[in-house]
C-alpha cells in the first residue's frame, strides 16, 4: 500500500514537473510574425563564392522559405531539416566531414532551419564547412 501511494506521489511530481517544462517553453519561445517579409540569404559554396538571394514571403520559418524557393535539398532529421544540398552543391559528412552552417546574421543559429523565425529585413547564410 506504502509503495502505491509512493508511486503516485511520484507520477504526480513528475506530471507536474512537466507542465511547468512545457509553460516556461511556450512563453519563451520566438513569436512568429505574420504577413509579408523580405530576407536575404547568401550562400557560401565550398570554393568560396558566394551567391545572394532575396525572397519576400508570408511564411513564419526559414526552412519553409528554403523549401518553397527549392534552395535546398533536405532529409528529415533527428533534430527536424538537415540540409544536404544547397544552390546545387552537396555536402556528404560521411565522405569528408562536410557540411552546410546555418548563420542568423553574424551569429551560427541556434536551432535548425525549419525552427528559425524570420522577421522582415533578416539575414542569413548557409556555409560549406568541413569539420
Amino acid at each position: 500500500m506504502k509503495a502505491n501511494k509512493k508511486l503516485a506521489a511520484v507520477c504526480i511530481a513528475a506530471a507536474v514537473l512537466v507542465a511547468a517544462f512545457v509553460g516556461v517553453y511556450v512563453s519563451t519561445r520566438p513569436q512568429t510574425q505574420q504577413g509579408e517579409k523580405t530576407i536575404l540569404v547568401e550562400v557560401v559554396h565550398g570554393d568560396q563564392t558566394s551567391k545572394e538571394f532575396t525572397f519576400n514571403t508570408d511564411f513564419e520559418y526559414l526552412g519553409q522559405v528554403l523549401e518553397a524557393e527549392e534552395l535546398v535539398v533536405f532529409e528529415d532529421g533527428a533534430y527536424g531539416m538537415f540540409i544536404t544540398t544547397v544552390d546545387g552543391e552537396q555536402a556528404v559528412y560521411e565522405e569528408d566531414g562536410a557540411y552546410w552552417a546555418l548563420y542568423e546574421g553574424e551569429d551560427y543559429a541556434a536551432q535548425g532551419a525549419d525552427q528559425t523565425v524570420i522577421e522582415d529585413g533578416d539575414e542569413f547564410a548557409l556555409v560549406y564547412t568541413v569539420a
